[in-house]
């Protein structure tokens, strides 16, 4: 079997030989192929460990200036700060019952963990964009966003709430 790296979101894809390489990135869904994509073979992969000499080592310190990271915010291991002080087994039964009972549970962009369902929020305050060709707004106000929190590493996402997604097609298929 070859593994093959998203360029886009980095995750690793091995394909089973029987039905060949995958076309597109099962988890971004972003084209895999030429020159935007890494296929490691197990023949590639080696285990350099033991040869490296000093002239190969490289200063970690280096790698990772601080200067360079202010203001990036972790996305790994951003749960493990809480495993000291709360029950993560509970946490993670109580969040996999709540996803079973999602009707909708998108994908985080991040982790690429399901998001749970939040909560919706109101949007009246909005100033729609009225297109030429349309000469009608894409979205008018009121309507609602679904909000969903990743509970791994807490990445919040809005998506339009499925009682105004039929608005927002009318209005796009309406001449």
């Amino acid at each position: 079997m070859e593994t093959t790296v998203c360029p886009w979101c980095h995750t690793e894809i091995v394909w089973d030989e029987e039905f060949g390489p995958e076309e597109t990135c099962p988890h971004c869904n972003n084209e895999l192929g030429g020159y935007r994509t890494v296929t490691i073979s197990p023949e590639d992969v080696e285990d350099d460990t033991e040869d490296e000499t000093d002239e190969d080592a490289v200063d970690e310190s280096k790698l990772w200036d601080e200067s360079e990271q202010d203001g990036v915010v972790p996305i790994f291991n951003t749960l493990e700060q809480f495993r000291d002080d709360y029950d993560m087994n509970r946490y993670a039964s109580n969040v996999s019952d709540i996803l079973a009972s999602q009707l909708e549970a998108p994908e985080c962009p991040q982790c690429h963990e399901l998001l749970l369902f939040a909560g919706k929020q109101q949007v009246g305050d909005f100033a729609p964009s009225v297109p030429g060709v349309l000469r009608t707004p894409v979205l008018r106000a009121p309507f609602a966003l679904n909000m969903y929190v990743c509970p791994t590493c807490f990445h919040v996402q809005h998506t339009l709430a499925s009682e105004d997604r039929e608005q927002f097609v009318k209005n796009l298929s309406e001449q």
